[in-house]
């Protein structure tokens, strides 16, 4: 038996344990809060839980080195973890904590901070909300105006962040401040770690979604102190932690969750007429759409596994990190959309009582239709957060430029 054979079925007995335990995992929230999930955002108690679940077993932290409380599985191990995942419809992970500000206290972090942050992060104790966007600095991120003004070992900070999710769940907040006004944009920007959301100064204020339910918050600083230790690598060159973290935000995989998708609308299309006499699945239309879609899944997969295969941080990996999320974001609307579509009139009411887990409202028409318009409306948002696609292809053509300029 060659090496390559023994590798399938390596990975063959891994994704059959990896199956076994997720099958073992009964709790009715849970699984409920997986169903009802309408955006990238599962709902947050029952997140934790499942993630808690996983810190059990040792698994919570999939992409992590072992020496920070990950698994220290390799790249092929992590995807079937993430498809099986998917497979059972299990809520999705918080990012912000084990994909973002994780890894990069695990790159950037002195040994105290790696010490401090990461075994909560990993066990699920804590909670890290995301203090990038402003009023009038999202998707230009390096427009902010939030200032940090040093103040002996203390920066006093002033301003405000918007689209903060999950801020009023959070115990610990990561944000980018500026700290100097002069000179490049970029070169002005420090990266602070909060250790708590409740300093004296600090206002959270919860925004109610297009879905109805408030996912987003704004918060609001007055003269909040947090010490300078509170800082992520070097004073003024928060924009090289950021755009690390970026890398993670922006290339998120999807495709095993659109395969699912797919066939939740394929399966639904089964179950409706067509208005001719026949099924909706039959009908020609239908199925040149579900096709189209299923091929640009296909392309999304191939172009994840190339990524994956880059390491962050490596001068390609910003531009490619760049065309995934151009990917899979419009991908996500169009699918979210095709649903709505298919579903019709049977997404019509709105059930904001029963997207709730553990109501007892019932869905009128099922639990598809009743996520089906919150999906669509929900990730109409897709192409805008983490750096709206417009500035991604801006990013992505530079770099094409750039190298035929050389």
């Amino acid at each position: 038996m060659n090496a390559a054979m023994d590798i399938t079925m390596d990975l063959t007995q891994f994704r059959q344990e990896v199956g076994d335990f997720l099958d073992t995992i009964d709790d009715q929230a849970i699984l409920e809060a997986g169903r009802k999930t309408t955006s990238v955002f599962s709902p947050f108690d029952e997140a934790i839980a499942f993630q808690k679940i996983l810190h059990s077993k040792g698994w919570a932290a999939a992409t992590w080195p072992v020496e920070h409380g990950g698994t220290g599985w390799d790249l092929k191990q992590q995807r079937i973890f993430g498809d099986e995942c998917r497979k059972r419809q299990l809520p999705f992970l918080l990012p912000h904590c084990l994909g973002m500000v994780g890894p990069a206290i695990i790159k950037y972090g002195t040994d105290e901070q790696k010490a401090r942050y990461l075994p909560k992060i990993v066990n699920g104790d804590d909670f890290w909300a995301q203090g990038y966007s402003e009023p009038n600095a999202g998707s230009d991120l390096v427009s902010l105006k939030c200032s940090a003004v040093r103040d002996g070992d203390d920066y006093v900070i002033n301003g405000s962040k918007t689209w903060t999710t999950y801020a009023q769940h959070a115990n610990r907040m990561f944000m980018l401040v500026r700290t100097n006004f002069d000179g490049k944009p970029q070169a002005g920007i420090t990266f602070l770690l909060f250790d708590s959301m409740d300093l004296p100064g600090m206002e959270i204020r919860q925004i109610v979604g297009l879905d109805g339910l408030p996912e987003q918050c704004e918060v609001f600083f007055d003269n909040v102190r947090v010490p300078v230790s509170s800082a992520l690598g070097a004073e003024n060159d928060g924009w090289t932690v950021a755009k690390y973290l970026l890398e993670h935000e922006r290339s998120t995989a999807f495709a095993t969750y659109f395969y699912n998708e797919l066939n939740t609308i394929k399966t639904l299309a089964s179950q409706l007429s067509d208005g001719f006499g026949g099924k909706l699945v039959d009908d020609a239309l239908f199925q040149q759409r579900y096709a189209k879609l299923y091929a640009d899944v296909t392309a999304l997969d191939a172009s994840q596994d190339y990524l994956e295969s880059l390491e962050k941080g490596r001068p390609e990996a910003g531009p490619v990190s760049s065309m995934i999320k151009i990917t899979w974001t419009e991908l996500m609307q169009d699918i979210t959309e095709f649903l709505k579509d298919t579903a019709g009139v049977l997404s019509a009411p709105m059930q904001l009582q029963a997207l709730h887990v553990g109501t007892e409202a019932e869905p009128i028409f099922g639990e598809v239709a009743l996520t089906a318009m919150p999906k669509y409306l929900n990730n109409r948002a897709c192409s805008i957060y983490g750096g709206s696609n417009e500035v991604q292809r801006t990013i992505v053509s530079d770099a094409v430029l750039g190298r035929l300029k050389k």
